[in-house]
């Protein structure tokens, strides 16, 4: 389906109790069928729409910030991105689809989009939930950012990898703290929020860590 030049992918089904968006790259689209199989466990009815972004690490990044691997560093692009989520892409599928006037929107991710889904949450209200997934909450600022513009969902979806924290790179070492921290705090505001750890390193089952991400989102939670 072209929602604005861009070809999402939509899955799931129209009556739908919860809507779950996600930004997805190049490199996720052939797991894509698997994760949904996944998220399909869940006894809930969902309708998922995969969005692309064209350059990663600028249309998920929250400001401009130098490489940390490789030569390409971050463009600071994900305003336009949450524009577009929220003008175009979310009234389209409401248009599309019979979707209830209450239908709970929860915005997923892994890696930089999971980042783009906090930062999301910072910055507009409509996302009844975040999912998550090995997260990019070593960015630069991020967390003294996020202190100071806290995240407005109220149920939130935490994971990392357990060995991500042991990477030699300076900058994305803190991940593990950071996201302890970040967890702490969500708790501390009151949300309903989770921290899993998932063995192995940050490229591991990436398909089925958003998927469990966006099931434990939907589930109920004494």
């Amino acid at each position: 389906m072209l929602i604005g030049n861009r070809p999402c992918r939509i899955y799931g089904e129209a009556h739908a109790e919860y809507l779950l968006l996600q930004m997805t790259g190049e490199h996720e689209l052939q797991s894509m069928e698997s994760e949904i199989a996944a998220i399909a466990q869940s006894a809930h009815h969902f309708l998922f729409a995969a969005v692309p972004v064209e350059s990663w690490n600028d249309a998920l990044s929250p400001w401009e910030a130098p490489a940390v691997w490789g030569k390409q560093g971050f463009g600071g692009k994900a305003a336009d991105t949450l524009r577009f989520l929220t003008e175009r892409v979310i009234p389209t599928l409401k248009q599309q689809y019979p979707l209830p006037e209450n239908v709970k929107i929860i915005l997923g991710g892994y890696s930089l989009a999971g980042l783009f889904a906090l930062w999301a949450s910072t910055q507009t209200d409509p996302f009844y939930g975040i999912a998550a997934a090995s997260p990019s909450v070593w960015f630069p600022e991020w967390m003294k950012f996020e202190q100071q513009h806290p995240i407005q969902a109220q149920r939130v979806y935490l994971s990392l990898g357990d060995k991500e924290e042991n990477t030699k790179n300076a900058v994305m070492a803190v991940v593990g703290d950071n996201i302890r921290t970040l967890h702490s705090r969500l708790i501390e505001r009151g949300a309903d929020c989770t921290l899993e750890w998932n063995s192995g390193g940050h490229f591991k089952n990436a398909d089925l860590r958003t998927a469990k991400a966006f099931r434990w989102v939907m589930e109920e939670h004494a």
